[in-house]
């Protein structure tokens, strides 16, 4: 069973900050307990999103992706100054390139998994009431692009459920009838998202959309909750850039290991970075905490 999430109920703007950020450093912090943050709380947050669906997901392609990223490096890249071993053809075998390979790997899958609740929270109408007035056909793009995909999927579902009722799917007849049948599936899918864009885009035209003075209802308020949520994003965002321009979070990885020593202002940041991750499982904690109470004592 897949929990409501809390923070989906904030403020289109808290939302849009607090996944930038994530993104951001998520793609900038090379260290390893930065990369093991993000990585842990992303798919956290994943999973109390989407339940076993996001359980599967991770087992079927996140961990695969995480393994194979990891092994290409060594086995193509010998930089490094601490060597493990030699393969059979000569080339060494180095620590370096070994943690390069998993912290490369471990950043890449924290990023999709970020990207996964990012397009489960931030939606396209949350996209356009924040960038609508700013960049209006721009942002019109973007939420047709990101809602593309699932309508994708179901209307790809849909058109091989219906070409299998006439025996016209992927998987019937012959290795030539099945491709034939194949690039049918995929013409129908073409033309029907070629279509779609049309109408949506006339539709949209027709309603005045982008045009100067045009007003539009939205249920989305800014109030105490969003402005606290907001402080508290900025605040961590503006630690952890100073933290880096300081030096607290550098690590390196050629040619050989090297990070910050262990102080005091690291552990600090690290502890920010953990803070500013782990904030929407932990406003989805308290909030279900209190629901719980809540039916007790009734």
């Amino acid at each position: 069973m897949v929990s409501k999430d809390t923070f989906s109920g904030y403020h289109p703007s808290v939302s849009f900050l607090y996944f930038g950020l994530v993104f951001a450093f998520s793609m900038t912090l090379a260290h390893p307990v930065c990369l093991g943050i993000s990585l842990a709380c992303a798919a956290a947050y994943s999973i109390y999103l989407n339940g076993r669906k996001a359980v599967r997901f991770h087992l079927l392609f996140i961990l695969p992706m995480f393994l194979v990223t990891a092994l290409v490096n060594p086995a193509f890249s010998h930089e490094g100054g601490t060597i493990l071993a030699y393969f059979p053809g000569g080339n060494p075998l180095t620590l370096e390139s070994v943690a390069y390979g998993v912290g490369a790997a471990a950043m890449l899958a924290s990023v999709i998994v970020w990207f996964s609740c990012y397009s489960a929270v931030m939606t396209s109408d949350k996209f356009v009431y924040l960038f609508g007035r700013v960049i209006p056909a721009m942002s019109l793009v973007l939420s047709m692009t990101l809602r593309f995909v699932p309508k994708f999927k179901a209307q790809i579902k849909a058109v091989s459920n219906a070409q299998r009722c006439v025996g016209r799917d992927a998987s019937s007849g012959g290795v030539f009838q099945r491709a034939r049948n194949g690039v049918t599936i995929l013409s129908i899918l073409v033309t029907w998202a070629l279509e779609n864009a049309i109408e949506t885009a006339d539709s949209m035209k027709s309603r005045g959309y982008g045009l100067r003075g045009r007003t539009a209802f939205s249920i989305y308020r800014f109030d105490k909750r969003d402005r606290a949520a907001l402080l508290f994003l900025l605040f961590c965002g503006a630690y952890l850039i100073l933290g880096a321009f300081l030096g607290a979070l550098r690590w390196r990885y050629y040619p050989t290991i090297k990070g910050v020593a262990a102080g005091p202002y690291p552990a600090s940041a690290f502890l920010v970075y953990l803070a500013l991750c782990i904030t929407p499982v932990f406003l989805n904690l308290m909030e279900d905490r209190k629901w719980k109470a809540l039916r007790s004592a009734a």
